[in-house]
């Protein structure tokens, strides 16, 4: 029953989710949510009361995604090789369900203010960027590491693209990527 329900709330954030991309959050109702989904407002109201707790259920479960990542590569002995897998994790993650969690949150960043949502990623974002970073780090590679998000997120993101991202713009973001978190400099040039 647990996964069923699993699924179901599955459904709903991904249905809320295209509607959010297409029409806006603040244009979209749990009415519409609702009939999209082919189910009552009281169906929904079961596992979502609110717009709000739609959109930090979403922000919520790529948060939990992210620490997997965060926890992976603060636990490895070899920085260059955390490095390069945290990259290619998090290409994998943007690939998948972040991309266009990332659209939504682009398109609708007013809404998102006031949901207070983004401070959600913003502290996974910093873990990120300090597995990033090598410990001898002077500020040429640190600002290389910040672009390496910035690449793999650009590259994945059709608002930066002329199209829907690919699997190609995806591989050209994630060696972009790899190549920018590669140290070049000893620290303090």
């Amino acid at each position: 029953m647990a996964g069923r329900r699993t699924d179901t709330r599955e459904r709903i954030q991904q249905i809320a989710l295209d509607l959010f991309v297409e029409q806006g959050y603040e244009k979209t109702s749990l009415r519409e949510i609702a009939e999209a989904l082919g189910v009552t407002k009281a169906a929904l109201y079961y596992h979502f009361r609110t717009k709000e707790d739609i959109v930090h259920s979403l922000i919520e479960d790529i948060g939990t995604s992210l620490d997997e990542i965060i926890e992976w590569g603060q636990a490895q002995d070899d920085p260059e090789r955390a490095r390069e897998e945290v990259l290619r994790r998090l290409s994998d993650l943007i690939r998948g369900r972040f991309g266009p969690i990332m659209r939504f949150m682009q398109d609708n960043q007013p809404a998102l203010k006031e949901l207070h949502a983004g401070h959600i990623l913003a502290k996974r974002m910093k873990d990120l960027f300090t597995i990033l970073v090598p410990a001898d780090a002077g500020p040429e590679d640190q600002l290389r590491a910040r672009l390496a998000l910035i690449a793999l997120m650009a590259g994945n993101n059709p608002q930066f693209l002329d199209e829907n991202p690919t699997a190609e713009s995806a591989e050209v973001a994630l060696r972009v990527a790899l190549e920018l978190a590669s140290p070049r400099s000893p620290a303090g040039t």
